[in-house]
């Protein structure tokens, strides 16, 4: 499925790309605050970056596109990751709650076809928030670091992917503002 959206006017436009502090909502029994910070990744996140990835496609084994995990994953996603961190394009967003890693969104610019608006576009892919931090604003904070550098780039839509049978992840991104455009088909040919 493709989701797309145009990035909400509320949020801010002047705070820096590398840092958003976001407050979780208040949990039911009291605990002391824990603060969630997003920030740039960079290749010294790479472990974590990987290990938050195939979480997520672990995550998803039964999914026929994502459940055919290679053997050799963690390698290919080190590379690939590795070659994104240095992208001059895109961004990886790392989320930390008390400096342990708990989401991750890569955001790329990306051209569409030239006979439709708009030409270019953010690309959202690689996301993911560790089940224990979920409905916590995790999402929503890394949706507006990627907001924000895309409008510094002078994007104006966002799209994504994401898992037709995921009805938690689906759920999120209509919240989010993101409406369907999109179905992925698949059909094996052996």
């Amino acid at each position: 499925m493709i989701h797309r959206a145009t990035p909400s006017s509320a949020a801010s436009r002047d705070a820096a790309d590398d840092v958003v502090p976001s407050t979780p909502p208040a949990p039911a029994t009291p605990r002391p605050a824990q603060r969630v910070t997003v920030r740039r990744a960079v290749m010294r996140d790479l472990d974590a970056i990987v290990e938050l990835r195939l979480a997520l496609l672990r995550l998803h084994a039964e999914n026929p596109l994502h459940g055919r995990i290679r053997a050799d994953a963690p390698l290919r996603a080190r590379r690939l990751y590795a070659q994104q961190l240095r992208a001059l394009d895109e961004v990886i967003f790392l989320a930390e709650r008390d400096g342990v890693p708990i989401g991750v969104l890569r955001c790329a610019r990306s051209s569409g076809t030239p006979m439709l608006d708009p030409v270019m576009y953010s690309y959202v892919s690689s996301v993911y928030v560790v089940p224990a931090a979920r409905r916590q604003g995790v999402l929503r904070a890394l949706l507006r670091a990627a907001e924000r550098w895309c409008r510094r780039r002078g994007l104006e839509e966002m799209r994504l992917h994401n898992s037709a049978d995921d009805a938690v992840a689906n759920s999120a991104w209509d919240a989010l503002g993101f409406e369907l455009a999109e179905v992925v088909r698949v059909r094996r040919l052996r």
